[in-house]
C-alpha cells in the first residue's frame, strides 16, 4: 500500500520532531514505568545525541533483549515527550555484531495486515515466494510483441515487493514506476478480454429485430407539450438501431437530473409495443415506480396502450387478475420494484426490460428479469437509465458489458439552480425568509430535507419527524407535509400527490425523494447536514427543483466545523450545475 525508505541512518541530532526516521545507537539503560498504564523506557546514545524508545506494549523477551550496551537500530515518528524527543513503538532490528551497519538495503514494503498478521509475517513469506520465482519464473501471459516492451512479471513482482533503494518513492505513489505499468497493462488486458468475451456470448443469444413504427411516434410526439432536444433524438437513434438487431441490446443511457431520460424510454418502449411485444420498466422505490406508471400512462392513453404496476399495495386478488393480464398479453407495459423478478409474474412476449436508476441494482436481478422470457426462445433488449452521470473511464470499466449512451443537453427553459451553503446557526434566520417568500408567493413550494427518520445521540442530524413538528410550530400558516421511508406506500403516495397538486406548500423528507419525483412548482430545497452525504446524492436531491419555469434555489444547511473533504465537496456543488462535471469530481 505504500513503501518507506528506511536505507538513510539520521543522527540522532539530525532527527527533528515530525520526522519519521531511522536511528541507530547503544541502548544506555532501560526502565519500566509504572502508572496509569504499563510502559518499556529505554534511552538510546549515538555520537550525537540521545533517544527515548517508548513501549506500551512489550514482554519479558523485549525487556531483557533491549539491555543496556546493546546496538539497535530503530525506526519510526520522531514526537516531543516528557524526556526530550521519542520513537512510540518504534519497529527495532538487534545488531549482534557491535558494530553500526545499514540495515536496509532497499525500500521496505507496507502491506495491509489484519488481527493475528504482522508486517513481519508478511514479509518472510514474501521474501520465500520471491525465493522460489528467481528459481522458476512466472510464465508470461502477454504476447511476445507486447512484453518485449515492458519487464517481465517474474522481475516486476521482485521490483514492487523489494524497490532497489535509489528507486522513486515519488514514482511508486503514483503508479508511474515501469514494474506497475507492466502489472497494470496485464490487469486491465485481462479485464477487457474478459468483458469482450462476455459481449461475444451474449451476441449469440437470439433476440426479437424490432422495427419502429414511424406513424406511431409521429402521433405520440405531437401529443407532447415541447419538443425532443438533438441529444434525446440522437439517442434514441442509438436505441432503435440496436433493437433492430437479432442479438440482445444492452444500452447504458446517462443522463443528467432533468435531461428527459424516461422519455427516451417511453419511445423505446413504444417501439416493442407497435411490434405486438411487452416492456417491463423496474424502478427501485415504489413511489418512483407509481410516478412513473402514472407518465407512461397519461402518455399513452390517447394511443390505447395499457399500463399496469405491480405495486406493495394490492391486494391478493388485485395481484392475481394483473397476472392473468400480463401473462395472456393483455398488458403491453408492466411497471414495478424488486416484485417484477417474482415468479409468479410471467409474460406472454416480453422483448425489452429498462431498468431505471441501475445503481440501486446488482447484476443478478438485472439477470432475473432478463431470464423472464428465455423460455419463450429468445432474450429481452435491455436499456439501463442512470441519472448519476458515470466518468467515461469508470463507465468503460464498470459497465463494458453495456453499450454507452449520454444525454449531455437540457431541455430548453431550463434555469440553473441558485446553491448556497450556510451554516445551521442561521436556521431561524432561514425560517423567517421562508415565511416572506410564502406571503409574497403564493404558488412557492418548497422540500425540507433531512438525512434521518428518528432523533439519534449517535449522528448529530436533525430528523425529518423532529423538524416538521419544529416547522409546524415556526409557520402554522403554511401547509407542511412529512415523507420518509418508513411510511407505507400508499401514504407516500397520498402526501405525493398533495405535494404535486399544490395542497402542500412544505414537504419535509428524507432522502426518499431522492430519485424521479417531479413537482414543477417545487423552487427551493433546504439540506440539513449536506455534509453526511456523497456529491452524486446531493445532485439527485438538488435535482428536484428547477423543474419549472420559477427561478430555483437550493440551500445547504451545515452543520460547523466542516471537514476539509466536506468544504470541497460543498464548494463543488455550488461551483456547479453540471452533473458531469460534478461525477468527475
Amino acid at each position: 500500500i505504500r513503501y518507506e525508505d528506511r536505507t538513510k541512518i539520521y543522527s540522532i541530532s539530525d532527527a527533528k520532531t515530525g520526522m519519521t526516521v531511522t536511528v541507530q545507537g547503544k541502548v544506555l539503560n532501560r526502565n519500566i514505568l509504572f502508572g496509569r498504564k504499563r510502559m518499556l523506557i529505554c534511552r538510546l546514545r549515538d555520537n550525537s545525541g540521545v533517544l527515548i524508545l517508548r513501549f506500551f506494549n512489550f514482554n519479558h523477551t523485549m525487556k531483557n533483549i533491549l539491555s543496556p550496551g546493546q546496538w539497535v537500530t530503530a525506526y519510526g515518528e520522531i514526537r516531543r515527550g516528557k524526556l526530550g524527543n521519542e520513537i512510540i513503538h518504534p519497529e527495532y532490528h538487534i545488531i549482534n555484531d557491535n558494530s553500526q551497519v545499514n540495515f536496509a538495503a532497499e525500500l521496505t514494503a507496507i502491506y495491509q495486515t489484519t488481527n493475528g498478521i504482522q508486517q513481519s509475517t508478511l514479509r518472510s513469506t514474501i521474501d520465500q515466494v520471491l525465493k522460489i520465482i528467481d528459481i522458476t519464473p512466472v510464465a508470461e501471459l502477454l504476447p511476445p510483441e507486447l512484453s518485449y516492451q515492458f519487464m517481465s512479471f517474474t522481475a516486476a513482482l521482485r521490483m514492487l515487493h523489494r524497490p532497489p533503494a535509489k528507486t522513486s518513492l515519488n514514482d511508486l505513489a503514483l503508479g508511474r514506476h515501469q514494474a506497475q505499468h507492466r502489472l497494470i497493462l496485464e490487469e486491465l488486458l485481462s479485464h477487457n478480454l474478459s468483458i469482450l468475451a462476455v459481449r461475444s456470448k451474449m451476441q449469440q443469444y437470439p433476440a426479437l429485430p424490432l422495427q419502429v413504427d414511424n406513424i406511431l411516434y409521429r402521433r405520440f410526439l405531437a401529443t407532447l407539450p415541447f419538443s425532443l432536444t438533438a441529444a434525446q433524438q440522437r439517442v434514441i437513434k442509438e436505441i432503435t438501431q440496436d433493437m433492430a438487431r437479432n442479438f440482445p441490446m444492452m444500452r447504458l443511457v446517462q443522463g443528467d437530473v432533468g435531461s428527459g431520460k424516461t422519455l427516451v424510454a417511453a419511445l423505446a418502449a413504444l417501439c416493442t409495443i407497435s411490434n405486438g411485444r411487452q416492456v417491463a420498466l423496474m424502478a427501485p422505490t415504489e413511489l418512483l415506480a407509481e410516478q412513473h406508471a402514472q407518465n407512461f400512462r397519461d402518455w399513452f392513453a390517447p394511443l390505447g396502450i395499457k399500463i399496469s404496476c405491480i405495486a406493495g399495495k394490492q391486494t391478493r386478488k388485485e395481484r392475481q387478475k394483473q397476472q392473468e393480464a400480463i401473462s395472456d398479453g393483455r398488458v403491453s407495459m408492466v411497471v414495478g420494484t424488486h416484485a417484477l423478478f417474482q415468479e409468479q409474474v410471467q409474460f406472454a412476449e416480453l422483448a425489452l426490460v429498462i431498468i431505471d436508476e441501475q445503481h440501486r441494482f446488482g447484476v443478478h436481478q438485472r439477470l432475473a428479469l432478463w431470464g423472464k422470457c428465455v423460455a419463450q426462445g429468445f432474450h429481452p433488449h435491455q436499456l439501463i437509465m442512470t441519472a448519476t452521470p458515470i466518468p467515461r473511464t469508470l463507465a468503460m470499466t464498470a459497465y463494458a458489458d453495456l453499450d454507452n449512451s449520454i444525454i449531455d443537453e437540457l431541455p430548453t427553459g431550463r434555469k440553473p439552480v441558485t446553491t448556497v451553503a450556510i451554516p445551521d446557526t442561521r436556521r431561524a434566520e432561514i425560517i423567517q425568509r421562508l415565511r416572506q417568500t410564502y406571503l409574497q408567493q403564493e404558488q412557492c413550494q418548497t422540500y425540507w430535507v433531512c438525512t434521518l427518520i428518528e432523533e439519534s445521540d449517535v449522528l448529530e442530524a436533525q430528523a425529518a419527524e423532529s423538524t416538521w413538528q419544529k416547522l409546524q410550530s415556526a409557520l402554522p400558516e403554511l401547509r407542511i407535509g412529512l415523507v420518509h421511508g418508513r411510511m407505507k406506500v400508499p401514504e407516500q403516495q397520498q402526501l405525493m400527490k398533495a405535494f404535486k397538486a399544490g395542497e402542500v406548500q412544505l414537504l419535509v423528507a428524507t432522502t426518499v425523494i431522492e430519485v424521479g419525483v417531479d413537482v414543477p412548482n417545487a423552487s427551493l430545497m433546504i439540506i440539513e447536514d449536506p455534509e453526511r452525504l456523497g456529491l452524486a446524492q446531493l445532485h439527485q436531491l438538488r435535482g428536484r427543483v428547477g423543474r419549472g419555469k420559477m427561478s430555483s434555489h437550493c440551500v445547504l444547511l451545515y452543520k460547523q466545523p466542516l471537514s476539509k473533504i466536506a468544504k470541497l465537496r460543498l464548494q463543488v456543488l455550488r461551483d456547479n450545475n453540471d452533473g458531469f462535471v460534478i461525477a468527475q469530481r
